[in-house]
């Protein structure tokens, strides 16, 4: 077939070329194909693509006397994540990938749950001073020895976990492990480089204030939570006017303790990682870690005003027991799949979760919803679930009545088919799948997982657990998620917001 399409195009080619007066094989072409430059001793590489010898193999066919590597067995057991606890309580968590890179990550359990009222917005300014001078490096010397050796940093604050990352070449690893180290240990976080940091905070926030998925995202939490959960991630402008050197310096000196540490990573040697982090680690002070913050979910309302023509609204609920609620969690994280959503105009091209219920029933039936999307924040012992919509303020009680509907129903035995179940299933697991392809995600479900669980629960159980639900399953899930009390928040023209108690009504009323 190959052949044939070859002799089609042969007429079409320059009488040089074919002649071959100019093209010649090279020492290259040689090793390349030295099966084929044995047999074709004339006429050079094109004379062979275009011959009629019938003693040439066709490129469909392997080449004779070439060797080719041996073939992967049908079943390739998983790599083992081996763990090391150091004499001070530290955990040191790798997993061995081939290839020519390593990922590691330095995780500890700390964040804005943590902050009193002295340290609000300690955890958000200290994302921002990563990375930054240290007692053995400036600043500008850090980021020269990251792109010496082409590395990539990166540290992230969330509500329970601080997390400082990089990755780099393999053979660069203890330098990476030495450098995150440092930075985690020894900041210096001179008066200039925080006021510095704190002016660039303040710009953020300028810019969240007009994002309604983060503004909307930090009302829910401190609306619907009292405790731990209900304190702000972001510093606010208040917070910030309290926060120095001095501040940054008791926080990290409470909360960054051995036991509440975990060095994670991907593709590297665990004997090797221990070695090297040891030396650096163990003299860390084994501070007994503090009981975690207590955090309730009460529910409530929140409603900012904005000027814009339009009106965000999300309904929330409690997801039980958080991720050390395996089942409840798995539920939610497949409702989500399940209900999906978007914009009513899909950037992701065609199939972009097009099939799931929000998009089917919502944004191809009311052409005035401009988003619909289900979220979920689900941490250690507790979390939220619920529906974020968008649409024209005169539209927004037809919106909040469409949301509630379509939560009403997941959570009606009945109301979900199997093929829009499995689905929901597939789409998750190959989700997860994709994701850990990646040495930076791997790194980054070792250490958080040891963070919540004590230890890295294996991909093939959290599958067989998604494939193990049934229809009457995601019901019960859902139902058990809008038994608890509601969280409203709603950003923009808000005049039109239904009022609080008419909606969780509707959600009393199916109890």
């Amino acid at each position: 077939m190959l052949r044939t399409s070859v002799k089609r195009l042969r007429p079409l080619l320059p009488k040089v070329i074919r002649q071959n007066r100019w093209i010649n094989i090279t020492a290259v072409q040689r090793q390349a194909v030295p099966a084929v430059v044995q047999q074709s001793t004339k006429g050079g590489f094109i004379s062979w693509f275009f011959s009629d010898d019938p003693n040439t193999p066709p490129l469909y066919e392997p080449l004779p006397g070439a060797k080719l590597p041996p073939a992967l067995p049908d079943s390739v057991e998983p790599s083992e994540t081996k763990i090391t606890t150091l004499a001070n309580g530290l955990r040191i968590a790798s997993e061995e990938i081939s290839g020519s890179t390593t990922t590691v990550g330095i995780y500890i359990d700390s964040g804005s749950v943590y902050e009193n009222p002295t340290y609000y917005g300690a955890s958000h300014l200290l994302e921002r001073m990563a990375f930054k001078s240290t007692k053995n490096r400036s600043h500008l010397r850090l980021v020269r020895e990251v792109e010496a050796i082409g590395a990539n940093i990166a540290a992230s604050a969330s509500r329970e976990q601080m997390a400082y990352t990089g990755d780099s070449i393999r053979t660069y690893m203890p330098h990476m492990v030495e450098l995150l180290v440092d930075t985690v240990r020894n900041p210096i976080f001179y008066d200039w480089e925080v006021k510095e940091q704190i002016h660039k905070v303040k710009e953020e926030l300028a810019e969240i204030a007009n994002n309604p998925q983060s503004v909307l995202l930090e009302a829910l939490h401190s609306a619907g939570f009292t405790g731990g959960l209900a304190k702000p991630l972001l510093a606010t402008e208040s917070s910030l006017s309290r926060l120095d050197s001095h501040t940054l310096e008791s926080f990290m000196l409470e909360n960054y303790t051995a036991p509440r540490i975990v060095l994670a990573a991907s593709g590297v040697d665990h004997e090797e990682l221990v070695s090297v982090a040891d030396s650096l680690l163990s003299d860390l002070p084994a501070v007994s870690p503090p009981s975690p913050p207590v955090s309730e979910y009460v529910g409530g309302d929140w409603r900012g005003q904005a000027d814009s023509p339009n009106t965000h609204v999300a309904l929330a609920f409690e997801v039980p027991g958080g991720w050390r609620n395996d089942k409840q969690a798995i539920a939610a994280t497949v409702l989500q799949s399940l209900l999906g959503g978007g914009g009513s105009f899909s950037s992701g091209g065609p199939g972009k979760g097009l099939y799931s219920r929000l998009y089917t029933r919502v944004l191809n039936q009311y052409q005035q919803v401009q988003s619909c999307t289900a979220f979920s924040s689900v941490y250690n012992d507790t979390g939220i679930f619920g529906i974020h919509a968008t649409a024209g303020s005169d539209f927004v009680p037809q919106l909040v009545d469409i949301a509630t509907n379509e939560l009403l129903a997941v959570a009606t035995y009945g109301k979900v088919t199997d093929a829009e179940l499995q689905r929901a299933k597939n789409t998750t697991i190959s989700g997860v799948l994709m994701n850990l392809e990646a040495r930076v995600v791997v790194t980054e479900d070792i250490g958080r997982q040891m963070l919540t669980y004590g230890k890295r629960k294996p991909v093939g159980g959290f599958v067989k657990a998604i494939n193990a639900l049934t229809l009457k399953d995601i019901a019960m899930a859902a139902e058990s998620i809008v038994a608890t009390p509601l969280t409203m928040a709603s950003w923009g023209d808000v005049v039109h917001v239904p009022r609080y108690e008419q909606v969780a009504s509707r959600f009393r009323q199916n109890q």
